[in-house]
């Protein structure tokens, strides 16, 4: 008897390969039986998550010490020793070209997509993609894969500049829920839902509704009242979790964007989940077309995936699959005693859990240790130099009022101790006088020309003093946290001129503009 026999990965493909089959006399039977059986195995083998496909393959690879005629050019290393004296030569061996053994990430058919499908059960998703190029990427995948010119979103203005540079590659145009703001901490929070209803009254023609859960403060919004809303009225939901890879393996932690039933989230594995840097996951819930999905990332994502970050994902899924709810729950400890242990020591404040109002705070990620500073006469920018250039302590960043420690699974309690300990320290030798502070972080903007028709306008170079009342071309922000002070097509106001050369003077990073040293603004002629 002949017959195709495929490897079966969904019961649609099952029945297909039963089409094809040349049945003959009693045999028919058993071969249906056989498929079954294959087929079953194959499911288990699917949502098996002690398994790392891309991880195992590689190692296949090394120890069958292939001959390689291909790029890289660096040949395992050989061609350069430099490099391998830097990462060693075990890494630089699986620097590795895709091939038939490794599969491909633009086209997924083998290891890496058995590594996406383990992701999607791990995250509670429907499709899991891996991305190379960070949660940037996978954020401006979503909003290219719902919006096209003309289109209207509606997101929350302290959003992460990819998802504005998505709106000037696709030409959609932003509708604003403007974020309330706590003025005592300087802090922009969560999406109001009563915000949102309106903004989804007023623009019943917009196709999306974007959400930052959690923000970088560890701010959460009602995240599934939002997407209940969003879905009453035929709008998708995408979710920025840049900061929320952990939701999906604590129970104790706010609800995640898959089990609230966004459409799509953007995940960074390489911020809370372990992975290395730049690499990231999109996932999408049912209802949403993967295939098109796929064909939108490779507009802009690279040919040549790293099979370094690929593999990194598939051991940092395996990883949290297994061992995430114990892992975090250690984090959530170590996050509540360094808030103690701060707060004791006078002029910081450390928040957590007592700004949920069931509002515009509807729930807090307690794995945030995010501590106001002005109550010492320090910026928190400030803060975040003294850390680094007198106690060797590299935090995630300081903006004008706020720093923010990143606590996640490779920290330890003398870690923690050391930093308090370094904070201490610095409140007894340069605390000062706080009058005449900035506390707030967040200006509203007035959106004046949508971001892609201001990026690509006619634009003159213009000192910041001199800019009140035009219309910005470029960017400006502080990174981190990365959130645009302006975006294209805003309004120039003297608050915001104000704010932008307090921040400079502080010694916040500034970025987005072409000159370099923030001294001119591109505006609209």
């Amino acid at each position: 008897m002949k017959f195709n026999y495929k490897i079966l990965h969904n019961y649609g493909n099952f029945l297909a390969v039963l089409k094809e089959i040349i049945f003959n006399g009693n045999e028919e039977v058993l071969l249906i039986n056989t498929l079954k059986n294959d087929y079953n195995i194959e499911r288990e083998m699917s949502n098996d998550q002690t398994r790392a496909p891309v991880y195992e393959a590689l190692e296949k690879l090394r120890r069958k010490r292939v001959v390689p005629f291909d790029v890289p050019g660096h040949k395992r290393g050989r061609g350069n020793p430099e490099l391998v004296e830097l990462l060693g030569e075990k890494c630089v061996g699986i620097d590795v070209n895709s091939m038939k053994p490794l599969d491909n990430l633009c086209h997924p058919v083998s290891v890496i997509r058995d590594a996406e499908e383990l992701a999607a059960r791990a995250f509670g998703a429907e499709n899991a993609f891996l991305m190379v190029g960070g949660t940037t990427s996978a954020v401006q995948a979503m909003i290219l894969s719902n919006c096209k010119r003309g289109d209207k979103i509606i997101l929350p203005r302290n959003v992460h500049k990819s998802a504005i540079n998505a709106l000037v590659l696709c030409g959609a145009i932003p509708v604003y829920v403007n974020p309330e703001v706590n003025h005592q901490l300087g802090i922009s929070l969560g999406m109001n839902l009563e915000s949102v209803r309106k903004a989804v009254k007023e623009n019943p023609d917009a196709v999306a509704v974007l959400v930052n859960n959690p923000t970088y403060y560890g701010i959460c919004s009602d995240i599934c009242s939002i997407v209940k809303l969003a879905h009453e009225h035929g709008m998708k939901v995408l979710a920025d979790e840049a900061h929320g890879t952990h939701l999906y393996f604590q129970p104790q932690l706010p609800v995640s964007a898959m089990a609230a039933g966004a459409d799509m989230a953007a995940v960074s594995m390489h911020k809370s989940g372990g992975s290395l840097t730049q690499s990231s996951i999109l996932l999408t819930n049912k209802g949403v077309n993967a295939d098109y999905v796929r064909q939108i990332i490779n507009l802009t994502q690279t040919t040549s995936g790293s099979y370094l970050l690929l593999a990194s994902l598939d051991i940092s899924r395996r990883n949290l699959a297994l061992r995430g709810e114990e892992s975090f729950a250690k984090v959530m400890d170590m996050a509540e005693y360094a808030r103690r242990e701060i707060n004791e020591i006078g002029g910081y404040y450390a928040y957590g859990k007592e700004l949920v109002n069931g509002t515009s705070v509807y729930d807090y990620d307690v794995t945030k240790l995010s501590v106001h500073t002005l109550g010492l006469g320090l910026a928190g920018i400030e803060v975040y130099d003294l850390l680094r250039d007198e106690y060797d302590i590299q935090i995630e960043f300081g903006d004008v009022s706020n720093i923010l420690a990143y606590i996640s699974i490779g920290d330890r309690l003398q870690d923690i101790e050391r930093l308090v300990g370094a904070l201490a320290d610095i409140a007894r030798i340069y605390k000062k006088d706080s009058t005449g502070m900035l506390s707030g972080e967040f200006i509203s903007p007035i959106v004046a020309r949508s971001p892609q028709e201001a990026f690509y306008s006619a634009k003159e170079s213009l000192p910041v003093e001199k800019t009140e009342g035009r219309i910005s071309g470029e960017f400006v922000m502080c990174y981190p946290p990365g959130i645009p002070i302006l975006a294209p097509g805003e309004m120039i106001t003297d608050e915001i001129i104000q704010y932008i050369l307090y921040v400079k003077e502080k010694g916040c990073s500034m970025q987005g503009t072409e000159d370099k040293s923030v001294n001119k603004l591109k505006v609209l002629v």
